[in-house]
């Protein structure tokens, strides 16, 4: 393997691609590969991976295989590093066959030494044997996730790149992604370095992203307003299917923001031109599926909005990386609803794989419904699925307005006894018309309204209770058998929950009439008398929760917080008074809360 000192290749990164240092990681990745070892960089996006492989690509004599799974990624590499100087090929179904075979015989001819290919072209036997006619010393899999049937993004073909090994046994074989868990990483490693390679895993933590999660119910008016917030920046919105994100992007035209369609059934000068739109126009939102993003290097998007509920947390983790490049804040919002986890339920249930690959990926989607209904700091969950330690954010929607959570024992005994006594035959929907006392035809015939549970939930607004149901299946007290068409059934866990061996803690809800002649009065929320001081006094509550790792809303809800900006106590009793504030805070809290209130009040 060719070698540079430490000198000539930051020299070289200077000169060549106009930078004054290495980013953390990338020089030791380099290294590891110009040493002729093969390599597992596990990078998250915008941590410079393309650098890792490009480096040694180029400072070596020997010829390079860069693959890529994307049109895109491939052109916008090629057309950066001809930008920095350095010439090289491409051969890829978005040029013409006779510029194809004058890439080819750019780097058969030696006048490129690196050539990007994707996985299908590159295990075709007539180039498999062409290249083992030529010097190829290294091999770079780029999304090497998609290797693993265990991965968050599995692509069928893939999987044939697992010969390469034995195909060219002196070469090495540098793998990167942006997001693998254990089990993936473990993977790729056996398949593409029969089980050995160097696994670098650098931080995931991305603390200029905001993480906020909303409810699916309202989802247009929601999202109207996230983006009138937004109005003269750019983001992405993900969608689950091509026919969703046409009619999004149609109806976000028809509200005056400047939408694109964009998906895998468009042609390729479409796809072209929407890419060109959006890395040009300063505000601008590209509605997509997953086929959009990857090679996409526009560092200012501003937010990245999920409108479905994603397969995974990898796949989460790898899409809203997609935002904030540049370091500046951006946020991220998903939607969630117990419909979208159905489906994506019934899309492992009804796709390829073994059982196990199956169970594997159910894992995956429960990780990331925790992640949704987590009442915790939002990065602490995110970073705990991939190993990673990390302080609470004090910017995700959890921690800027800590929901409180109560107990919910009593509604969720109920949920659960309504499912046992109809034989956890049944969905969601007749649970809740049985617990609501409705009178369907599926009720009727199974004269359901016989049961011990019927309308002993009437009260109870049908969102509430998916919710509280949603919160059971995240709580691992209930399990969706999609075996069995959607039929709820109770764990261990829930049976220690129906048992009182346990409570079960959920956000709150509210109980409302089921009709009202007039609508009742709403609440108003109590006004803030002393912004100033609610904003310090959030500071210092932010403070302590660092101090002890913990989420905010177990130091003091907002309402305490705003009650205390309100009414200044300064005294133990008139701050033992606040709603929220028992003995325990009292002695705990009390000077500092009120140190702040005597300093700004």
């Amino acid at each position: 393997m060719d070698n540079y000192d430490d000198s000539a290749l930051s020299a070289l990164l200077k000169n060549q691609f106009g930078y004054d240092d290495f980013r953390a990681g990338q020089l030791e990745i380099i290294r590891e590969i110009q040493g002729g070892n093969d390599v597992l960089a596990v990078m998250p996006t915008g941590a410079g991976k393309s650098l890792c492989y490009q480096f040694p690509a180029i400072t070596a004599s020997y010829k390079t295989i860069i693959i890529s799974p994307l049109v895109a990624l491939m052109e916008n590499q090629v057309a950066g590093l001809a930008e920095n100087g350095i010439k090289v090929s491409a051969v890829h179904s978005g040029q013409a066959r006779e510029q194809n075979v004058e890439q080819w015989r750019d780097f058969a001819a030696g006048r490129t030494k690196i050539l990007y290919l994707s996985p299908e072209r590159l295990m075709q036997p007539r180039m498999l044997k062409a290249l083992q006619g030529l010097q190829i010393g290294l091999f770079v899999v780029d999304e090497a996730h998609c290797i693993s049937k265990w991965g968050a993004d599995f692509r069928p073909d893939y999987e044939e790149l697992s010969q390469l090994k034995s195909l060219f046994p002196h070469a090495t074989i540098a793998a990167f992604t942006a997001t693998a868990d254990q089990g993936t990483r473990q993977d790729i490693i056996k398949k593409l370095m029969h089980g050995r390679g160097a696994v670098f895993v650098k931080g995931f933590d991305r603390p200029n992203l905001s993480l906020n999660v909303y409810p699916m119910e309202n989802f247009r008016p929601s999202l109207l307003s996230i983006l009138e917030s937004h109005r003269n920046a750019s983001g992405i919105i993900y969608c689950l299917s091509r026919a969703n994100t046409e009619d999004l992007a149609a109806w976000l035209g028809e509200h005056g923001f400047a939408a694109i369609a964009y998906h895998a059934g468009k042609s390729p000068e479409y796809r072209r031109d929407a890419q060109n739109q959006f890395m040009t126009a300063d505000s601008m939102i590209m509605v997509a599926t997953i086929a959009f993003g990857m090679g996409i290097d526009k560092p200012d998007i501003r937010f990245v909005i999920h409108a479905n509920l994603p397969s995974s947390i990898e796949a989460f983790y790898q899409e809203i990386g997609r935002a904030g490049r540049d370091g500046g804040e951006a946020k991220t919002f998903l939607f969630y609803g117990l419909n979208d986890v159905m489906k994506r339920q019934r899309m492992i249930f009804d796709g390829d794989g073994t059982q196990n690959h199956k169970i594997l990926e159910y894992k995956r989607l429960e990780a990331l419904i925790g992640y949704c209904e987590t009442t915790a700091c939002r990065r602490l969950a995110l970073l705990s699925y991939f190993d990673e330690d990390a302080e609470i954010c004090g910017n995700c929607d959890n921690c800027l307005a800590p929901p409180e959570v109560e107990d919910c024992s009593e509604i969720a005994k109920l949920i659960l006894a309504c499912i046992a006594e109809s034989g956890q035959f049944f969905g969601i929907t007749h649970i809740i018309d049985v617990l609501r006392g409705a009178n369907t035809a599926k009720i009727g015939e199974r004269e359901h309204y016989n049961l011990a549970c019927y309308a002993q939930a009437k009260t109870y607004p049908k969102s509430t209770l998916k919710s509280i149901i949603r919160q059971l299946i995240a709580h691992n007290a209930i399990k969706v058998n999609l075996a069995k068409y959607g039929a709820l059934q109770i764990t261990e866990k829930g049976k220690s929950l129906a048992e009182d061996r346990e409570k079960f803690m959920a956000k709150p809800y509210k109980i409302e009439p089921i009709e009202t002649k007039t609508p009742p009065t709403p609440q108003q929320p109590e006004q803030i008398q002393n912004p100033e001081l609610l904003k310090a006094l959030k500071q210092l509550r932010l403070k302590i929760a660092r101090e002890r790792n913990k989420p905010a809303f177990t130091i003091f809800s907002d309402k305490t917080l705003i009650q205390m900006a309100n009414q200044t106590p300064k005294t133990k009793s008139e701050f033992l008074a606040i709603n929220g504030v028992g003995q325990q805070k009292l002695d705990e809290f009390f000077e500092c809360f009120v140190e702040i209130i005597n300093s700004e009040s």
